[in-house]
């Protein structure tokens, strides 16, 4: 994520976002079927790791967690978690290659513009080893629109996403939908897609 206007919303956020996400980081079964899928000390990346919270739950399990964010606050939370290795980044910062097991990207590509979207895809499918676990969350729509608090969103539709992630070289292995609510205060329609590179 390289815009500026969503990033000094999160880096002025941030004691809210924490508030609002905490207690769902630790009860969402698809943040712990993720770590399943990654093998015991296995290096795993949280993308757009906000405060740390997924990152957290990852090195407590005995992964090896890089965790990158693009909001300087962030990082700062997200840091002082023991076991975690975080810095900021924007999407395109990621240029490793073959040497994650597992990358967890939980409604941050959201905020990227579709015109880059595959080549995030492309970037996470390189950093992974062989058959390494990719889940990506997204809100379900259509278009590009920024929220109340002016973030940048991209939307999309399942199929839309699936068809991305199978040109990047994912195998799709389990899709999850919800809807909640959000920083901003409104509800969204989600999608929690599980794959393997």
């Amino acid at each position: 994520m390289s815009d500026k206007q969503t990033i000094q919303v999160y880096n002025d956020q941030t004691d809210d976002y924490i508030a609002a996400s905490a207690e769902l980081v630790v009860s969402d079964p698809c943040l712990k079927s993720f770590i399943q899928a990654c093998p015991t000390g296995g290096r795993v990346l949280d993308l757009g790791c906000g405060p740390g919270e997924a990152a957290n739950l990852m090195a407590r399990a005995g992964l090896i967690t890089d965790a990158v964010d693009a909001s300087t606050e962030m990082i700062a939370v997200a840091e002082q978690y023991p076991g975690v290795s975080a810095r900021q980044a924007t999407f395109e910062q990621i240029t490793e290659s073959a040497i994650y097991d597992g990358i967890w990207a939980n409604f941050s590509l959201l905020h990227a513009p579709r015109a880059d979207f595959p080549s995030h895809l492309s970037a996470i499918h390189t950093a992974l080893k062989p058959h390494g676990a990719f889940y990506i969350a997204l809100k379900l729509g259509s278009g590009e629109a920024r929220d109340r608090l002016g973030r940048f969103y991209t939307y999309y539709t399942a199929d839309d996403l699936c068809a991305h992630l199978d040109t990047a070289g994912f195998t799709v292995t389990d899709q999850v939908f919800g809807h909640g609510t959000g920083l901003d205060g409104s509800v969204s329609d989600w999608i929690s897609v599980a794959t393997r590179a």
